[in-house]
């Protein structure tokens, strides 16, 4: 079967989640279909804009005042990064550095170099969202909800994403110094994170206290996430629970295999998607044969930042009226990217299909309404399963998780 990475988050979470090794952000931009590279010969019906693209080249490199900026990798990639742009398609067909190249087949292995926490620009603070069970960041005491004012004594409000990247990747084994603001307290205090390879948990799940449900978070879709949540619902039945909250927040997708494979654990007929490509033809793509049926009442969350897989996935439940979608509406990403390498280890993820739920229902740039909306307050985050214990209900209540709270509520009045 096909592995395309069918993800579009904005590129800046991209880069965020790469440099980091964040839990949220690894796999959406796998390796998919890998293609030959393009023939370099210029078609004859572009010659015209290619001698404006050399005119303008030769204007910069012959004539532009400070030289110390005129490099002809950085233009080349900007150019082409142009190119991309024109198409209007943001956030999914993108060009992609030999770097990021690298960095996504680590995370297609299921690991990453980096601090292991997942975080959110909020505000324009850069907030972690909760630190990876067993990661360097959570060996450091850094807690959810917790904002970075500085790496290695430099101040990162206000610059660049791409320059806090650069601050905080490194080597595994290396160092780096964060200086940390506890919202709740006021209290700012400076933690050494040492770096190094995460191995990357796409399934995590918890007891949530009295109500007898199951909370399962799903990260990510990457190799292995469909088996990984096979054995995780095998675990919650022999526990005897009673229904299942399916938290689909702030997952940005990955591979659209696991996809069809999460979708068919909850389905027992029909299709998981369509896909439609640049002609206009519709495939139907049905559910993978064999695998075992959860029949649980299913909740499933959402958020702003559900994308691609996720709302695939969402997107099918929904038609079947399988599961009741909590949360916010998701992002839209709707395509399936192939990528495209280029000579010097640079790639092109490029669109070539656009897919749709079960009904045929468009979630590009649209995405996935839930069934009963549900936002959660200034300053709270969403509740993140851990490792080896369950939530208390006292937890829950601080956590003030209004989404995760209505996504009982609603599962219970389903009991």
């Amino acid at each position: 079967m096909r592995r395309e990475n069918i993800s579009g988050l904005a590129q800046w979470q991209l880069l965020l989640v790469l440099a980091l090794g964040i839990a949220v952000g690894a796999l959406f931009y796998h390796l998919l279909r890998v293609d030959p590279a393009p023939s370099p010969d210029i078609p004859r019906s572009a010659t015209p804009s290619f001698q404006l693209m050399v005119e303008a080249w030769n204007a910069i490199d012959q004539e532009y005042v400070d030289r110390s900026v005129v490099e002809p990798k950085r233009m080349a990639y900007s150019a082409i990064s142009g190119m991309m742009g024109s198409l209007g398609d943001t956030g999914h067909s993108v060009f992609i550095t030999p770097e990021r190249v690298k960095a996504q087949r680590s995370l297609e292995r299921g690991e990453f170099v980096g601090i292991g926490a997942e975080l959110q620009l909020k505000n324009k603070q850069l907030v972690i969202v909760a630190p990876m069970d067993s990661s360097p960041a959570q060996k450091a005491g850094i807690r959810s909800g917790e904002v970075i004012r500085e790496v290695d004594g430099h101040s990162v409000e206000g610059i660049p994403i791409q320059q806090i990247i650069s601050k905080i990747m490194g080597l595994a084994g290396t160092r780096v110094s964060l200086t940390i603001l506890n919202p709740s307290t006021g209290k700012v205090r400076t933690v050494e994170v040492t770096r190094a390879i995460v191995p990357l948990r796409s399934v995590t799940w918890q007891k949530l206290p009295v109500t007898g449900l199951a909370h399962v978070r799903l990260a990510f879709f990457s190799d292995g996430t469909s088996r990984e949540l096979e054995k995780t619902l095998d675990e919650i039945e022999r526990t005897g629970a009673k229904g299942l909250i399916l938290d689909l927040r702030n997952d940005p997708g990955g591979l659209l295999v696991m996809a069809i494979g999460v979708a068919s654990q909850f389905l027992t007929a029909g299709n998981v998607l369509q896909e439609k490509d640049a002609h206009g033809l519709v495939r139907p793509v049905p559910l993978e044969p064999g695998v075992k049926k959860n029949s649980l009442p299913l909740v499933v969350l959402v958020n702003a930042r559900t994308a691609s897989a996720a709302e695939i996935v969402a997107g099918a439940l929904q038609d079947a009226s399988r599961a009741t979608i909590v949360g916010e509406k998701t992002f839209g990403a709707g395509t399936v990217l192939k990528t495209i390498p280029l000579s010097d280890g640079s790639a092109l993820q490029l669109a070539v299909l656009e897919w749709l739920t079960p009904k045929g229902r468009v979630i590009w740039h649209k995405g996935i309404t839930p069934d009963v909306m549900a936002s959660l307050p200034a300053g709270a985050y969403p509740v993140v399963p851990m490792a080896n214990r369950s939530i208390t209900s006292e937890e829950l209540r601080r956590s003030n998780d209004r989404q995760l709270l209505q996504a009982i509520d609603v599962l219970q009045k389903r009991l």
